[in-house]
This record gives C-alpha cells, structure tokens and sequence, in this order.
C-alpha cells in the first residue's frame, strides 16, 4: 500500500535565528559561512530564502543568491534540502523562488554551477531549463568529522537560464 503525505511549505527569507535549525545542511563551519552571506543581505548584495514546513515555520531547505558574482545575473547556490525530504520538489520550488527574486531585480539569467560528480542536481536544473555553458574549478574549506579542516576541491558545471519578465 502506498500512501501519499501532502506538507504545506512556504518560502521566505532565511534569518540567522534559523541557523541552529539548519544543521542538517551542513558543518559549524558551513553555517558560519552561512552566517557571513546573511550580513550581505541588508547590503543588497545577496538573498537568502528558506522553504519551510508551513505548519512548524522550520527550515527544510535553503539557498543563496548572489548579485556581486555576476551583475547581469543572479547567481543560485548553497541550496540543500533536508536529507530526509530530497526528491519532494522543494528543491525545484526553491530554485522557481529564486528566480522569481532575481526577475523582480530586473536581471534576465540566473546562474549556477553545480558538481560534475551529481548529475542528479544537474538533471533537476536542466528539467527547469538550465543549460551548461562551461566549467570551471571550485574549492572551499570543510569540516571533517574530527573537526579537522581541509580544503575541498573540485570542479563545477556552470549553468545558465534566461528568465522573461
């Protein structure tokens, strides 16, 4: 027997008061780093949006947008989805938010890159109509289980989409 559960969800901007809520996304070091987009939001520079469980008002996935990267388009990144409700579509109603934001600033793309090594991400944003354009090397510090840290390097399919008013 299969049975289907519907949870309301809403999406809004991510406050630092969600951050203890958010360890699912990532390490201490992750939502520090978080933390530093958040102090870029009053700037203009950057949004931060969270789709939340409607009923709870708790973060169940997030993402970033950035306008210093690229000043003719909104960049997309640091989205995550709590493990548990990966494969929902809030990821997809995160990007569609997001673009809706980068669209109401008057841009005409928005962009992201996404891992060569998931292909899953990357067939989402191409089911939503991104299209690879490039490649180009990414690296950031993590956090290992120990609480060591290292550098993470990798390479990221660039991915763009035009987006009409």
């Amino acid at each position: 027997m299969r049975s289907e559960i519907v949870v309301p969800l809403t999406i809004r901007d991510l406050t630092e008061a969600d951050l203890p809520e958010c360890g699912w996304s990532g390490s201490r070091l992750h939502l520090e780093h978080v933390a530093r987009q958040l102090a870029r939001v009053p700037l203009g520079e950057a949004e931060y949006l969270a789709a939340c469980a409607s009923r709870s008002g708790l973060p169940v996935g997030k993402g970033l947008i950035d306008y210093r990267a690229n000043p003719e388009a909104g960049t997309i990144g640091q989205l995550a989805v709590h493990p548990a409700l990966q494969s929902c579509g809030i990821g997809s109603a995160l990007v569609l938010a997001a673009e809706e934001r980068i669209r109401a600033r008057g841009l005409r793309h928005a962009e992201l890159g996404v891992e060569v090594d998931n292909p899953r991400a990357q067939a989402l944003y191409e089911r939503l109509g991104y299209a690879a354009y490039g490649k180009a090397p990414e690296s950031w510090d993590e956090e290992a289980p120990d609480g060591s840290i290292r550098r993470y390097e990798t390479t990221c399919v660039l991915m763009r989409k035009p987006l009409t008013t």
